[in-house]
Order: C-alpha cells, then structure tokens, then sequence
C-alpha cells in the first residue's frame, strides 16, 4: 500500500561550505519545525563531483579578468545528483531577479526548493542555460558567496508552512502582504523615554485601530519605498475601474 501520507517541504543547498549549514536555519522556531518534521535540509557539497584529487571546481575566466569561475561539468554534475521531484532549481546572484514575498509564497506552497550557493565571479553560463536555472538576488549587493542568501530564502519561504508559525495571522498582517510596509509596533511599557504608545492602539477601538494602522502603512511606504507606493496606488486604481 503506498504512502498518501503529505511529504515534508525539502530544500537542498549545493555548495562548497556545507558546513556553513544549517546556520540561522537551526534557531527559533525554524530549527524546532525542521525538528518536527515539518521541512527538512540537506547540503550537497560540489567539491565531491570533482574528478582531480585536489579537489578542484574551478577555472579562469574566458577571456581574461579577474577571479575564478565554477565550471560547468561540476556544477551539472552536482545538479544532477538531486532528484529535483518538481522543486525549482535556483541559483543565487546579484544579477537575478529580486527576490519578492510573492514569489517566496509561490515557493513555500510547493514541494521545496534546490539553491545552487556560488563563489568566486559565479557560476559558468552553459549550465545555468543547460539546467533552466531561475537567478534570484537578495539585494543590490555582493556577498562571498550564496550560502547566506540560501538561508534567506529558505527562512522567507518556510516561515509561510502552515504549522511553523505559532498564528496564521503572523503571516498575513505584515510587510508586503499588501504590498505595503507593516505599521509601527508598541508593547509595555506605556511610556517609553518620554513617548508614549499611541492612545489610538489602546482605545479598545478595533475599527480605529484598523484604520490608524492601514495609515501608517501607507505613510511608511510612500516615505521609504516609493516604488511600492506606486505600485499599490497603481492597484487600486484599477481595482476601482473593474468595479464601476
């Protein structure tokens, strides 16, 4: 009889620092649902796919500059080496498409996901084209490598498994999910250094307190992140033209 049983969500991370793992992900309540059997890790180290006995991954680049890049044998090789069973097979650089909660929602609705961690300039072209890899980047920004921003993603993504987190709401009242930015947060004690929690936040109040924070939303987003206020502006007006 064969198992119906739901199969965990499954990440495996291909880098040359598996000891780098699991990192930030073994914390919190992170580390206590990969415990649980809720997700689960593997690391697969691209050194092993190397066939000289110094163990090396790398060459020069084509046509001059400087550092080194992963060869494209090897890193297939890796690649290869993972039953894939309909994860998305990423790889992690600047050059990728930033990364969003929307697609962090699409990946923790589906079977798990296969991150290829880089070094050196980065991974060699052929395979990225030869394996369908999506490029996905954290940020305007260089790290060393991909191991860092692979545990981001995979934090991004675990979080939204239904039973990680503690409340359905955690996941739902946050930045993003609106395409907004979260509204300010307070906690005891009432006053603070000499500011005091809103009196809106205490008024017991719910409708006013849905609506100063719906504000400070929008306030939050305009002020800081202008393209995502353009973007939800840009939404709403066409949600009030298909409605007339």
């Amino acid at each position: 009889m064969s198992d119906t049983s739901p199969k965990p969500w499954a990440a495996t991370a291909l880098t040359l620092f598996p000891e780098a793992f699991p990192g930030v992900l073994s914390a919190s309540v992170i580390g206590g649902a990969e415990k649980s059997q809720i997700w689960s890790l593997e690391t697969v180290d691209i050194r092993n796919f190397s066939s000289n006995k110094h163990r090396t991954v790398d060459g020069t680049p084509a046509g001059g500059g400087a550092g080194m890049v992963l060869r494209p044998d090897i890193a297939a090789a890796a690649i290869d080496s993972v039953p894939k069973n309909g994860r998305a097979l990423i790889y992690l650089t600047p050059r990728g498409t930033p990364l969003t909660q929307h697609r962090v929602k699409e990946l923790a609705a589906g079977p798990g996901v296969i991150v290829f961690c880089a070094r050196f300039e980065g991974l060699d072209e052929r395979v990225i084209e030869a394996r369908q890899m999506e490029e996905i980047s954290i940020g305007d920004y260089v790290l060393a490598g991909g191991e860092v921003a692979a545990q981001v993603l995979i934090e991004a993504c675990v979080r939204l498994i239904p039973g990680v987190l503690g409340k359905a709401e955690s996941t739902v009242e946050e930045s993003f999910e609106e395409g907004l930015l979260e509204y300010p947060l307070y906690t005891k004690p009432r006053e603070f250094e000499g500011r005091a929690i809103p009196d809106v936040l205490l008024s017991g109040n719910h409708q006013k307190v849905e609506d100063w924070r719906k504000a400070k939303m929008i306030e939050a987003t305009q002020a800081r992140r202008p393209d995502l206020f353009d973007a939800y502006t840009a939404r709403q007006e066409r949600t009030k033209g298909d409605a007339t």
